[in-house]
């Protein structure tokens, strides 16, 4: 539990004050489309900057966020609930997302869907329900490459594993934090879709994207990044043989791409969560359980404890996705969509 000072119940009140200038606080919500909070929402290079202080304020404990809970209807799907509070960026809310892999080929419809409702800190009420694919998209690569930059700032060859929407977004960002990039390996079990990433970033990013077999990805790659689909059953296809000491390891997929004796090669191994890695270890996502945790990654980006210190350490950061960061891109959104005037006004 985080309990706010005087100064910050200050804020939230006049925050709720502004709330009511707004809307009829307690009998309307603001409902905002996919649509409509893509344009509302932030840059890339904004994003980075909002998720890394959120990050921040996550690694200095000043936030509440359980373990995200789920259920999982299949062995290949879940849905998590994930609340948060981030006093400092005046947001609290809950994203409820699913994740079904099958969904694009058996049913033409996206892998990834959810909603997110932002909340009135002094009140409770709910003030407005919006998507949240497209702010997930957003924000889980930024907490990568800014592991990136954090634990490998002069690296020149970067590795992406999956390149569907997620993969799209880490090779668009990681040019954003790792300046001295000169290669870009990526490869997919779908082959189209290296052919689609590399048309979708095709004017933002201007160094090389080399399609790649996956043992040539990660020993010619000093920072590689994983994010294709999360099942209990690791599926194998990352051998910790390929890895050197040397590299920095980025998983956002619940490590399931990954042999699981690869965590235990790691000199350093580095979580975004340390209640959620293990309440995922405990659900058995982790066969072969979790090494042990060196810190977690707002400890790293907030200065409190050390990532790289030696140039042939292997490093290990898992991020799996943090509702902190959820809410404060939900308010920077809302804030931006009251001043575009987006949205429709529901009745609660």
């Amino acid at each position: 539990m985080y309990i706010a000072n005087e100064e910050l119940v200050k804020k939230f009140e006049e925050e709720h004050e502004r709330t009511k200038t707004r809307l009829n606080l307690g009998k309307e919500i603001l409902w905002l489309t996919q649509d409509e909070c893509i344009q509302a929402g932030p840059t890339v290079d904004e994003t980075l900057e909002l998720v890394n202080l959120a990050m921040i304020y996550h690694g200095r404990k000043e936030y509440e966020m359980p373990a995200k809970i789920g259920i999982h209807p299949f062995d290949d799907v879940f849905f998590h609930a994930m609340p948060a509070y981030v006093p400092k960026n005046l947001s609290a809310g809950m994203k409820w997302i699913a994740c079904y892999p099958r969904n694009p080929d058996e049913y033409d419809l996206p892998q990834t869907t959810g909603l997110l409702v932002m909340n009135d800190i002094m009140t409770g009420v709910p003030i407005a329900v919006m998507d949240c694919a497209w702010l997930t998209a957003m924000r889980t690569p930024a907490v990568t490459v800014l592991a990136a930059a954090k634990l490998h700032p002069d690296a020149t060859t970067f590795g992406m594993f999956g390149c569907g929407v997620q993969g799209k977004e880490h090779v668009r960002f990681i040019v954003k934090t790792l300046p001295k990039l000169e290669k870009i390996y990526i490869w997919d079990i779908i082959p189209e879709r290296m052919d689609e990433l590399i048309e979708y970033v095709k004017d933002e990013v201007e160094i090389p994207i080399i399609k790649a077999y996956p043992e040539d990805l990660v020993r010619n790659s000093e920072v590689v990044s994983s994010a294709t689909i999360c099942v209990r059953d690791s599926i194998n296809y990352g051998k910790a043989e390929w890895v050197s000491k040397g590299q920095t390891i980025l998983p956002c997929d619940l490590s399931t791409f990954w042999e699981p004796k690869l965590l235990y090669k790691a000199d350093k191994y580095i979580v975004d969560s340390i209640d959620e890695h293990r309440l995922f270890e405990d659900m058995g996502y982790f066969p072969d359980g979790l090494p042990e945790i060196h810190c977690e990654t707002g400890e790293m980006l907030a200065d409190l404890k050390k990532g790289r210190t030696s140039s042939d350490e292997l490093i290990i950061c898992s991020n799996i996705g943090i509702s902190t960061n959820d809410v404060s891109m939900g308010y920077v959104i809302l804030e931006k969509a009251y001043e575009m005037g987006l949205g429709r006004k529901l009745p609660l």
